[in-house]
């Protein structure tokens, strides 16, 4: 499975976020402007554009990294969360939420330093369980 994820003004900052938060390794630059990653359990590209660039040609709007809300959202299954939600802060990474128990799970919302919203979950058995 492959997820194209990250739009970044910068390449280098993204990657450096991204291995340092998630552990995850730079497989290979596209064309200058395409970061692959993996590591996870898809592989993530980090796509370079512009801010002020426009997301679509018939769209006034423009491209703002800073805090936003968009329906797509990524949520990283980890081991620990302790460690993982230390390592992704240490990176650069702006804790949004207290840790939420919620069936079988442990999840903390965060923010990477381009606005793009995630989380972390860690399972205390195979997923999300039917019992609060």
């Amino acid at each position: 499975m492959r997820f194209y994820g990250g739009i970044t003004p910068q390449l280098d900052p993204a990657i450096d976020f991204y291995c340092r938060a998630l552990s995850l390794t730079l497989r290979r630059i596209i064309d200058d402007d395409v970061a692959e990653l993996t590591g996870a359990s898809a592989d993530i590209y980090l796509l370079r554009t512009e801010a002020d660039s426009r997301p679509a040609k018939d769209l006034d709007d423009v491209r703002q990294y800073r805090r936003h809300w968009t329906p797509v959202h990524v949520d990283f299954v980890v081991d620990n969360i302790e460690q993982a939600a230390k390592r992704a802060i240490d990176a650069g990474a702006l804790q949004e939420s207290d840790c939420i128990v919620w069936r079988g799970s442990r999840c903390i919302s965060f923010s990477d330093p381009f606005g793009h919203g995630f989380c972390l979950i860690e399972f205390t058995g195979d997923g999300y369980s039917k019992d609060d």
